[in-house]
């Protein structure tokens, strides 16, 4: 099990909230570190959507709290009515996220009215706040994630996995339930690369400079995620239908097998061109991506005169594998272009450090 960022993060804000409702003498400081549970977010950006929202939805359930009580009293079915209403409140103000916060807050304030209601209510109120605050700090200087980094080693990771894959079942060599077991996992990685492109993608920039290369990253690592894809969907294919491989013409296989061995050396190549594993001065040296449309094509159409029945599932499984080669092959070139276009406006630039620690 590792411990990420975020499991510290946690830690620290849970005993900053506390240590402040003792020092500001709160009544009950350990609302505070429940509170401080709820604010803590992955990025700086969602922190601050979620104490704007945090406030609104404490606010909603200490002010429900303190109306029910003054005109009910609290009984347990009043907090419970009380409870339903704050409920359908975040969720027609679309603060969903805050129900759990704001529950909270009802019941600590409704729990024990005494004949200071109200300056307890606000005690109480305070309490929470100081937990959702020091959450919103810890979050902005501690440990702040590096998405970045996280981001670029996943999808390389997650591309090195496919590409050796491929390269094996060009070649019939390799074992069907280990390979549709890493399938899965690899489908797991994509949607955790999705997650991790979204949270880079709220990391806010605040120079004009930075803003411009951070943009045109995005776009690459759009690129990339969607290349991934591409080389995931052709591996499936092969998989699948490894039989109709088989029954293929000899020089057909020969042919898809270095058509795809292009492709994937390039893939390879791409994502050490990015970072500059690859020297600049090197990348106009390199061999352009020569996808042969017109080899396969011929060798398909050849093959699909060879075929009696046109209505044969083994035509139209081939012509999957061949027009998911062809996607692939596209998504490459376009990267291509892509980190190309990047390098020509950002020298030496790129910013991955050291693989992170989840």
């Amino acid at each position: 099990m590792k411990l990420g960022a975020r499991i510290f993060k946690t830690g620290v804000a849970i005993v900053l909230s506390l240590y402040l409702a003792q020092l500001l003498e709160s009544p009950a400081p350990v609302l505070a570190g429940i509170a401080a549970i709820f604010a803590i977010q992955p990025t700086i950006y969602r922190s601050v959507l979620t104490i704007i929202e945090q406030i609104q939805g404490n606010l909603i359930g200490a002010g429900l709290a303190v109306l029910f009580v003054l005109l009910l009293g609290n009984h347990i079915i009043v907090i419970g009515l009380a409870a339903i209403m704050v409920i359908i409140l975040n969720l027609k103000l679309k603060l969903e996220n805050t129900i759990g916060l704001s529950l909270v807050t009802l019941i600590s304030i409704m729990e024990t009215p005494g004949s200071d209601f109200i300056p307890f209510a606000g005690f109480r109120f305070g309490t929470i706040m100081i937990g959702v605050f020091s959450a919103f700090i810890v979050n902005l200087v501690f440990l702040p994630p590096k998405y970045e980094n996280k981001l670029y080693f996943k999808l390389s990771h997650t591309t090195e996995e496919i590409i050796k894959w491929i390269r094996l079942g060009t070649r019939y060599d390799y074992d069907h339930n280990q390979l549709k077991s890493d399938i899965e996992h690899l489908k797991d990685n994509l949607i955790k690369i999705s997650q991790f492109y979204t949270m880079y993608k709220e990391e806010r920039s605040y120079f004009k400079k930075n803003t411009l290369e951070k943009s045109r990253k995005l776009v690459i690592f759009r690129q990339m995620n969607s290349t991934a894809k591409r080389a995931l969907d052709t591996l499936k294919r092969i998989h699948r239908f490894e039989n109709e491989l088989l029954q293929l013409p000899e020089d057909f296989q020969l042919s898809i097998q270095e058509q795809l061995d292009s492709i994937i050396y390039h893939h390879e190549q791409l994502m050490l061109k990015f970072i500059g594993k690859i020297p600049t001065h090197h990348l106009s040296l390199e061999p352009k991506l020569s996808l042969d449309y017109k080899e396969l094509f011929t060798l398909f159409l050849t093959h699909q005169k060879g075929v009696s029945d046109l209505n044969d599932p083994h035509l139209y499984h081939t012509m999957q594998i061949i027009s998911s080669i062809i996607d692939y092959g596209e998504q490459v070139e376009h990267l291509d272009t892509l980190i190309t276009s990047f390098h020509s406006f950002h020298h030496n630039e790129i910013t991955i450090e050291q693989e992170p620690v989840e």
